[in-house]
């Protein structure tokens, strides 16, 4: 599989994530946003940093860039697409996935290690664990509070779009475990498809054993093996 990681003016986390890519056996290339998809292009990769600057919103302008177009059709047509941090940030204004994500309830920046519940594990992110399974990966984003309308949220509950739930060491999905007051604890979703989803956490920073931290995220790319 031939992964695009696609690199917007203001992204930072591309080469990190060609780099873990390449390391659970993934060939992956930095594809910059004015040169468009490559044709042979079987996986999609919107990555982590502050594309645009941030300017209006993360993610808005790069969600108005015409390579969106082409991602967007990608996923229509079933080409696994995920956006991690800046990335989910790009998806859901592009509306590849429901919600937004919306300044952190501390108003500041944060990064520092947090737990995820593995919320499905019948997807191809998460095939490699077990439904409830608690795991240590990264976060560092300033925008990250997921909200999303009553509503909505009701049905993305109902759907079981909902990938991945901040909690502690026990698989307890509390205030305290919530880095960012995102609703309902939520730290990734599901598009339309289960082949796009979208999560703030660094899955390419918990992937390198050579990094000495947690390797947990490496079973979220191993969905492009």
């Amino acid at each position: 599989m031939t992964v695009a990681v696609v690199q917007f003016g203001g992204s930072n986390c591309d080469r990190d994530a060609v780099r873990a890519l390449e390391h659970v056996g993934v060939d992956a290339e930095r594809v910059w946003h004015g040169d468009g998809l490559p044709a042979d292009t079987d996986g999609i990769v919107l990555p982590g940093g502050f594309s645009y600057g941030d300017y209006l919103r993360a993610g808005a302008m790069a969600a108005r860039d015409p390579i969106m177009d082409e991602v967007r059709a990608a996923a229509d047509e079933g080409v696994p697409v995920i956006g991690i941090c800046n990335g989910a940030q790009i998806g859901s204004e592009s509306g590849l996935t429901p919600g937004a994500f919306t300044t952190n309830a501390s108003a500041r920046f944060q990064c520092e290690p947090v737990r995820l519940r593995v919320e499905r594990a019948d997807t191809p992110w998460t095939a490699a664990y077990d439904e409830g399974d608690v795991i240590e990966v990264p976060i560092a984003h300033g925008e990250g509070r997921f909200e999303i309308g009553e509503s909505a949220h009701a049905d993305l509950v109902a759907d079981d779009r909902v990938l991945f739930r901040y909690c502690d060491a026990e698989g307890n999905v509390t205030d305290a475990a919530n880095p960012n007051g995102s609703t309902d604890n939520v730290a990734g979703v599901l598009g339309e498809r289960e082949t796009v989803a979208v999560l703030m956490p660094h899955p390419e920073r918990a992937t390198l054993p050579d990094l000495g931290r947690s390797t947990d995220g490496a079973g979220i790319l191993t969905a492009f093996a």
